[in-house]
């Protein structure tokens, strides 16, 4: 599919939702339409998208759009595609929207299976790092050392003790022929990079960091900041893969400490307190290092 370099004018997914203020999964959304244009279906299970776009007798939706089970959204994104396969409706696209809930853990199954069997689905997750439409617990994207309302900080807890699973490398694991990361603080970039996945066939993935103010705990107008300072600090690595190989990263122009991304964020206020939790700090950076070093994000673009 190849549409006008243009962001779709028409809006697609308009005001009158139901999303905390600043939230960085509406905005996301909001342009990945813009980016795939209306000839697209949109499949999204259970979770914060779901439950702020469908108050009953509204909806914000201007595309077709299915809600099912937290477990099963690649499933029923394989089974419209398959539908419009059957009709030749070959113009028509099967979006999967769904939040790190539903990829990383519930519907993880689901997703390798709609990987393996090669569907014509893109799937993007809208990642904010935990279950925030039920309170804030810890999910499979809680980064580490976060704090969440099942692993609250205090004297004997440091947060979530369990590394972040890196989702985008196990679905290149699967063959597919495109997988990018994304964040919300860079819209044309994660427009770019939808548009890029539109041209393909076969399963896709995309993975969009969106800064949640309610349970990060930042003011509501800091949202497209606390994305830039991820990306920029290196734990937010941007970066497109075709067919297995990395093709393409987002440069960092300008470094900074972790700790400038942390101290911006409540979830990770008990890091910060005194010299008791540098060791943790220390190793949050040094997964940032890690990150610049694996995927070349200091020096200049090609």
């Amino acid at each position: 599919m190849t549409i006008n370099n243009e962001a779709y004018q028409e809006e697609l997914f308009v005001s009158g939702h139901r999303a905390c203020h600043g939230c960085g999964m509406a905005l996301s959304v909001r342009h990945i339409l813009k980016a795939t244009g209306p000839d697209v279906i949109v499949v999204t299970p259970t979770g914060c998208l779901e439950t702020f776009t469908s108050p009953y007798g509204y909806s914000p939706w201007r595309v077709p759009w299915i809600h099912h089970l937290f477990e099963n959204g690649p499933s029923i994104a394989t089974g419209v595609a398959a539908a419009l396969r059957a009709q030749k409706r070959d113009s028509t696209r099967v979006i999967g929207i769904g939040g790190d809930g539903s990829t990383f853990d519930i519907g993880f199954g689901a997703l390798s299976g709609m990987l393996e069997r090669g569907d014509d689905v893109l799937y993007i997750c809208v990642d904010n790092g935990a279950y925030m439409n039920t309170g804030g617990q810890r999910s499979g994207a809680t980064p580490l050392y976060a704090a969440t309302s099942t692993h609250p900080a205090g004297k004997e807890s440091v947060g979530k003790v369990e590394m972040k699973k890196n989702i985008p490398m196990i679905v290149a694991a699967h063959g597919v022929p495109y997988v990018a990361t994304a964040s919300v603080a860079y819209i044309k970039d994660l427009q770019k990079k939808v548009k890029r996945a539109m041209d393909f066939r076969g399963p896709r993935y995309i993975q969009v960091d969106t800064p949640c103010p309610s349970v990060w705990g930042f003011p509501s107008d800091h949202t497209l900041e606390v994305g830039r300072m991820g990306v920029q600090s290196g734990l937010i690595p941007l970066f497109e893969m075709e067919n297995g190989k990395i093709i393409r990263v987002r440069k960092i122009k300008k470094k900074v400490p972790v700790k400038d991304y942390l101290k911006l964020q409540k979830r990770f206020r008990h890091l910060l307190g005194g010299p008791e939790r540098e060791k943790e700090v220390v190793e949050i950076q040094d997964l940032a290092d890690k990150n610049i070093e694996t995927y070349g994000l200091l020096g200049k673009s090609k």
